[in-house]
């Protein structure tokens, strides 16, 4: 083969060139998929608003990052999704806060037993002080949260046996509860017999009577329908949960800036809207499950709160979380509930 002159040397890498940065620009044009999983269903508030942030991205980036949102446990239980996404199978979940405290200790600082008044109390701490210590704590582990935890709501006791009234009537109840430390903690010092199980296979569970009861708060009760394999329907209020909507961190880091803004943006925003509505929803559920056959009763929270001091529940959980994360929780609700 011939010696190639300069003319033909330079034609050649010129479309060289032209090639690679055809070949870049293709690969910029390929969208960018973002595979979002949640263990909750199709027409839950908080399902329902990652589904308008998916549009809102859609729309602001021109159709280059799409969020593809698979509710109901489609990518499978919370620990199975949380292993994919801290692998970088999947870029992004959903998780609820005494989920994600399995792996991020401090993370559950916000479930603690009857610590909050109310959702804006809890809203307030994790906007505030209590998520600025927490949020680095998930991000050493390898993940990306959004600034604003998304709303869950107050948990209540749901049974197929009795209504709960009073501590004592936990004595010996096979309650279901996610496998969280923080929710066995509670009912195990409270006399019942926690079990931990993912929320996929709660149904069967209730309805097999493997367990009695089981403890989400009201709007997961309506939208899972486990009002029909249960009777009574005990408001005790006793954890407020939160979702914390996370990336792989690896992945958040490869998106362009502009794509990052316009995600965490958007994403804020229905945080927003979302509290607001799951708390509507929660506070609208009681007469409608009423007539889907549930039985309803109000008991004293006080009476819970002092079984706990009394176990040392509290006592144990501050030693847990250390005194830095405890003060700045105190800040919030008070010194009173521990």
């Amino acid at each position: 083969m011939g010696k190639l002159t300069r003319k033909q040397f330079l034609a050649t890498a010129a479309a060289g060139v032209a090639a690679a940065s055809f070949g870049r620009r293709a690969r910029a044009a390929r969208p960018i998929v973002i595979r979002f999983g949640v263990d909750l269903p199709l027409d839950h508030p908080t399902t329902v608003h990652v589904q308008a942030v998916a549009e809102e991205i859609k729309t602001a980036t021109n159709g280059e990052v799409t969020l593809a949102v698979f509710p109901n446990n489609q990518l499978g239980n919370d620990e199975h999704m949380l292993s994919n996404l801290r692998s970088g199978a999947m870029q992004m979940m959903g998780i609820g806060d005494n989920i994600l405290a399995e792996l991020v200790p401090s993370a559950a600082i916000d479930n603690l037993g009857f610590a909050f008044k109310d959702s804006a109390a809890a809203w307030a701490a994790m906007d505030g002080g209590v998520g600025a210590l927490v949020r680095p704590d998930i991000e050493a582990r390898g993940l990306h949260v959004m600034d604003k935890i998304w709303d869950m709501g107050f948990r209540e006791i749901t049974t197929s046996t009795k209504p709960i009234t009073s501590p004592a009537d936990l004595r010996g109840v096979k309650i279901r509860v996610p496998p969280s430390e923080m929710n066995v903690s509670i009912f195990r010092d409270l006399g019942a017999a926690p079990v931990t199980m993912n929320s996929a296979e709660l149904y069967t569970a209730l309805q097999t009577r493997v367990v009695d009861g089981q403890e989400t708060p009201l709007g997961v009760i309506e939208t899972t329908r486990w009002y029909q394999v249960q009777k009574y329907c005990s408001m005790t209020n006793h954890m407020w949960v939160g979702y914390w909507m996370a990336f792989n961190a690896d992945f958040w880091k490869s998106l362009a800036p502009n794509h990052q803004e316009i995600i965490g943006n958007a994403f804020d925003k229905a945080a927003t809207a979302q509290r607001i509505a799951n708390s509507e929803l929660n506070a609208s559920l009681e007469a409608k499950l009423t007539s889907q056959g549930l039985i309803f009763n109000k008991p004293d929270e006080a009476q819970f709160q002092n079984a706990l001091r009394d176990a040392g529940y509290y006592k144990e959980w501050k030693d847990k979380f250390g005194p830095k994360l405890w003060s700045a929780l105190e800040r919030y609700v008070g010194s009173s509930f521990g």
